[in-house]
């Protein structure tokens, strides 16, 4: 089980360079049920998610090089770009930054995973995260893949 808030960034923290960072692209081969391939450096996942919004269902399987380029023919909309730092949070959580790139250039968001939805409904988030959009589907990447970034704050 998947269990995470989201949220837009207007300004990056100033220390971002510190933070552990990884190139990630990712593209779809269904959105309903999401079926996404991704590639994370040098490594090569297919996901399967449920419906859901802050709670879903996720299920990876490793992929081979090879397997991910001939998936990558199959998959429909524009490929995901993005770089992602992983931040220390308090209690233990981290942030995934997603630095977006490419067609979705000027697209900035922070995900939190959760243990339970408990915990995560009582989040409060630091001070420079900007609007909660945990609960509005334009800010999946599934959504993202269909339709790109305009660059205004929402999709």
């Amino acid at each position: 089980m998947e269990i995470e808030r989201k949220f837009l960034i207007q300004k990056l923290p100033d220390n971002i360079q510190q933070f552990p960072s990884h190139r990630i692209e990712q593209g779809y081969l269904c959105t309903n049920p999401v079926v996404r391939i991704r590639r994370e450096d040098d490594s090569y996942i297919l996901t399967y998610k449920s419906q859901g919004m802050m709670s879903r269902e996720e299920y990876n399987l490793p992929l081979t090089k090879e397997a991910y380029q001939h998936l990558c023919q199959k998959t429909d909309g524009v490929f995901i770009q993005k770089t992602r730092y992983i931040i220390p949070e308090k209690e233990n959580l981290k942030i995934e930054l997603d630095i977006f790139h490419g067609s979705h250039q000027g697209l900035i968001l922070a995900e939190v995973e959760f243990p339970d939805e408990q915990t995560a409904l009582a989040y409060q988030p630091p001070s420079w995260f900007s609007e909660d959009v945990t609960f509005s589907s334009q800010y999946h990447n599934s959504y993202l893949s269909q339709h790109p970034f305009s660059g205004k704050n929402t999709p």
